[in-house]
This record gives structure tokens, C-alpha cells and sequence, in this order.
């Protein structure tokens, strides 16, 4: 269970990811909320997560899949560049987060 609360962990973190970038700096209502909502509950459920895996594996894994999640929708949504460099760099991020939890005895 441990895993899932992780996984939704690092999904809501691209969430307030991408609603932090529409908020303009925080001078925008509505995104600026589904920011901190977000943002609460990520950590929330990181937190429960930590709660039988391992700190490095989990904190790792979450911010790899935020790393990774917001730089799919910066280009998907946002149109972002996506030069070799920057998808090599992207597929790096992938590797260790499968890595890490191939490691992990949890």
C-alpha cells in the first residue's frame, strides 16, 4: 500500500507543479490554492508512505516522479523544448527511479 500512496504522492506533485507555474508568481486565486491543496496532500501521503519504506528510496522516488512528471507536461502542455540533451536527462531520472525501487527490500 505503501507504494500506491507513493505513486499518488509523486502524481500530485506534478499537480502542484503545473498549477504553481499558472499561478503567476502566486498572484493568481485559483491556481495558487489547488498549489497549496496539492502541495499538502503530496507531502501528506509521502509522509504515510515513509511510514514502511525507506527514507532515500521514498523521497527519491517521489521527486523522480515529479522531476520527471512536470518535465512531460512542461513539454506536452506547455510547450517546452525537448532537445536530446533534455529527454536524455529525463530518461536518467527514469533509470534510477526504477533503480531505487529494484533496491528497496520494501
Amino acid at each position: 500500500m505503501a507504494w500506491i500512496y507513493l505513486v499518488i504522492a509523486g502524481v500530485l506533485e506534478i499537480g502542484w507543479a503545473f498549477s504553481m507555474k499558472k499561478s503567476e508568481g502566486f498572484t493568481l486565486i485559483t491556481p495558487t490554492v489547488i498549489t497549496i491543496v496539492l502541495m499538502i496532500a503530496s507531502f501528506a501521503l509521502l509522509s504515510i508512505s515513509m511510514r514502511t519504506l525507506p527514507l532515500g528510496t521514498a523521497y527519491t522516488i517521489w521527486t523522480g516522479i515529479g522531476a520527471v512528471g512536470a518535465f512531460v507536461v512542461g513539454i506536452a502542455v506547455l510547450g517546452e523544448a525537448a532537445n536530446p540533451m533534455r529527454l536524455v536527462a529525463g530518461g536518467l531520472i527514469v533509470s534510477g527511479i526504477v533503480m531505487m525501487k529494484l533496491s528497496s527490500a520494501s
